[in-house]
């Protein structure tokens, strides 16, 4: 019988063979999604995920900062097709007093990535990342075409368990370096115009 609860992000699951996934290149977010840190959550083993660096209390607060979960996570030719935010160098950007670090996460699309994401993602639930809101995952690609079945599944776990979930297809200016020309693809498109206001929201400061 269902019980009308829903999974708890962070547990196991069953091999999801007949369940629906979400496409790779959809861009859609996920829904009912913790947007805060939940109490009782442990994040084990503790060493997982991103560093830690304190943000000096003269430094500018920018409209949000690009935590990357793992090397090569895609952050720095991401910030330059949606200019706004400024890299943390895969480290949370811990505020002083009295701020907020806005953070999205940066992750490759292949297990390694996933598993990062999911890491960092843990950190924040447990509330080990004090003054930092996590706005969502951008879920980069790796190679061009859609998930292995069980990758799609990993992704959907992963993405419930932030706010948000970007997923940006594979786009080749990006693997060269280069912001993409043209019409900007569906995930990116949708991860620029939901950011952007953010660079107006907060351009008087924090």
């Amino acid at each position: 019988m269902n019980s009308g609860r829903l999974p708890n992000p962070w547990l196991p699951r069953p091999d999801p063979v007949g369940e629906p996934v979400p496409p790779a290149d959809s861009g859609a977010g996920t829904r009912f999604t913790p947007v805060r840190p939940q109490a009782g959550l442990a994040a084990e083993p503790a060493s997982d995920g991103p560093a830690f660096r304190s943000v000096p209390a003269d430094a500018p607060n920018p409209p949000w900062w690009w935590v990357g979960c793992h090397g090569g996570a895609g952050v720095s030719t991401l910030a330059a097709a949606v200019p706004g935010g400024r890299d943390a160098e895969r480290a949370w950007p811990l505020p002083p007093a009295r701020r907020t670090s806005r953070v999205v996460l940066v992750a490759r699309t292949n297990s390694d990535g996933l598993h990062a994401a999911q890491d960092a993602a843990r950190q924040w639930a447990a509330g080990r990342v004090p003054g930092v809101s996590v706005l969502g995952l951008v879920a980069v690609a790796d190679v061009p075409g859609r998930l292995p079945r069980s990758l799609a599944a990993l992704l959907h776990l992963v993405g419930g368990g932030v706010p948000r979930l970007w997923v940006v297809p594979w786009i080749e200016a990006l693997r060269l370096g280069r912001p993409p020309t043209g019409t900007m693809p569906k995930g990116l498109r949708i991860l620029a115009d939901e950011l952007g206001p953010l660079r107006v929201e907060l351009s008087a400061g924090d």
